[in-house]
C-alpha cells in the first residue's frame, strides 16, 4: 500500500515499480467509492518506452484499489504490463496512438468509462510536430473494471468529431466528462483554441450515445489572471443546490492552478473568485520551493463525502527548466489530495497539511 503524504503534503501516489506500464509517470485520476466500500482510481500514464512522439502524459489506463481513499496498492491488469485499457490496435481508429481516462461512472451494474484517445495522425506546432494531438471522446463499459469493451462511436470510433476549421474546438475534443440531467446527458470537454487558448465546450444527448455539439462554455480569463491562456480539464458537480465546475486554469507560464465557475443550469457560466493569492480556490506551491507540486495542479476529481466534506484527487507537476515550453515529458507527473472539511468549496487545505494551500508550506 502506498502513502506518501507524510513526505510531501497532498501526495499520495507516484510512478510505479520497474516494468510496469505506469513506470515512469501517473497522471489523470478518476476516484469513486464503491456501495461495497471500495475505492477506486483509475487514471492514465505511461513507462518510458511509450511512443515518444505523443507530447502528453497519457498513454495507457490502469487501476488502483484502497479502503480508505489514501494509502493505494495497485491491481494488475489484462493488458500490456498491467494495464486495462490500451491503443486500440487498429492504426485507422481515433484512438491508436495513446488513450487516457477522464470519467468513470456506475451505472445499470456496469462500470461506465469516458475516455479519449489519439491517432496516428501528426500536427505541427511551432518547430515540433507532435503525434496523436487530435484528440476525440470514446466510451467503454466493463462487468469488473478491468476487462473493457469499447462502444463503437460514429466517428472512426469516437464520440464526437473535432470542430471544422476556423471553430474553437478545430485541434481537439478532449478529457469528456458527462453528467445526467433531467432525463437528458451533457458531455463536458476542452480543446485548444490556437488564436486564444484553451476553452470548455460541451455537448448534449438524449441517449448519452448521439451528441450535439452547443459551443463553447468557458474560455480564458482575465490578462494577469491565473487562467489567462484558458481553462482546461474538469470536474462538474452538483453542490447546495448549484453546478459546480472546477477546472484547471492555465496562466503565464504554463504554470496551473484550480478556479471554479458556477452555474444555474450547466450550460451558463460565471467564475467565482477563490482565495489564493492568484484568485485560484487551490493553487499550486510555491514557485522556487522545490515542491512536487509547484508548476501545475490539473485534473481534478472530487469526491463529496457523507460527512458534507469534500476530496479533490489532483495531479501535481514540479518546475523544470523547460516548463514554460512544449515539452510535458520533461515534467514528473505525480497524483494528490485535498480536502474541502467545511461547506465552502473555495478553501482547500493539502492532505497531510494543517494550512490552507494558500500559505507556503515547508518544503
Amino acid at each position: 500500500m502506498t502513502s506518501l503524504s507524510a513526505a510531501a503534503p497532498g501526495l499520495l501516489l507516484g510512478p510505479g515499480p520497474a516494468g510496469s506500464w505506469d513506470s515512469e509517470r501517473v497522471s489523470g485520476p478518476r476516484v469513486l467509492r464503491g456501495d461495497d466500500g471500495l475505492w477506486r482510481m483509475w487514471y492514465y500514464g505511461r513507462d518510458p518506452s511509450f511512443d515518444r512522439a505523443i507530447n502528453l502524459p497519457t498513454g495507457r489506463i490502469g487501476l488502483a484499489t484502497s479502503r480508505d481513499g489514501l494509502a493505494w496498492e495497485r491491481v494488475r491488469g489484462p493488458l500490456t504490463l498491467g494495464a486495462v485499457f490500451e491503443p486500440h490496435p487498429d492504426a485507422s481508429r481515433f484512438d491508436s496512438s495513446h488513450v487516457g481516462v477522464s470519467d468513470v461512472q456506475r451505472r445499470d451494474g456496469f462500470w461506465w468509462m469516458w475516455y479519449f484517445g489519439g491517432s496516428q495522425a501528426e500536427m505541427q506546432f511551432g518547430p515540433q510536430k507532435l503525434k496523436g494531438v487530435d484528440l476525440r471522446p470514446g466510451l467503454a463499459l466493463s462487468g469488473d473494471g478491468l476487462n473493457w469493451l469499447r462502444v463503437e462511436g460514429p466517428h472512426r470510433g469516437a464520440l464526437l468529431d473535432v470542430g471544422k476549421p476556423g471553430e474553437f474546438d478545430m485541434v481537439f475534443c478532449g478529457w469528456p466528462q458527462v453528467v445526467a440531467d433531467d432525463g437528458g446527458w451533457k458531455l463536458y470537454y476542452h480543446t485548444l483554441d490556437p488564436r486564444r487558448g484553451f476553452c470548455v465546450g460541451v455537448a448534449v444527448s438524449d441517449d448519452g450515445l448521439r451528441w450535439q455539439k452547443r459551443g463553447e462554455i468557458l474560455g480564458p480569463g482575465a490578462k494577469g489572471a491565473f487562467d489567462e491562456q484558458g481553462a482546461a480539464t474538469r470536474t462538474v458537480v452538483r453542490h447546495q443546490g448549484r453546478w459546480l465546475m472546477f477546472y484547471e486554469g492555465v496562466g503565464q507560464g504554463g504554470y496551473r492552478s484550480i478556479g471554479l465557475a458556477v452555474s444555474d443550469d450547466g450550460l451558463g457560466w460565471r467564475r467565482e473568485a477563490g482565495p489564493e493569492p492568484d484568485g485560484s480556490v487551490f493553487a499550486h506551491a510555491p514557485k522556487g520551493s522545490g515542491r512536487w507540486d509547484a508548476y501545475a495542479i490539473g485534473t481534478p476529481c472530487i469526491v463529496p463525502l457523507p460527512d458534507g466534506s469534500l476530496r479533490m484527487y489532483y495531479i501535481g507537476s514540479n518546475e523544470v527548466a523547460e516548463a514554460g515550453g512544449i515539452d510535458e515529458l520533461a515534467l514528473r507527473h505525480q497524483i494528490g489530495l485535498a480536502v474541502c472539511d467545511g461547506g465552502d468549496p473555495t478553501r482547500w487545505r493539502r492532505h497531510g497539511a494543517s494550512s490552507l494551500s494558500s500559505r507556503p508550506l515547508p518544503i
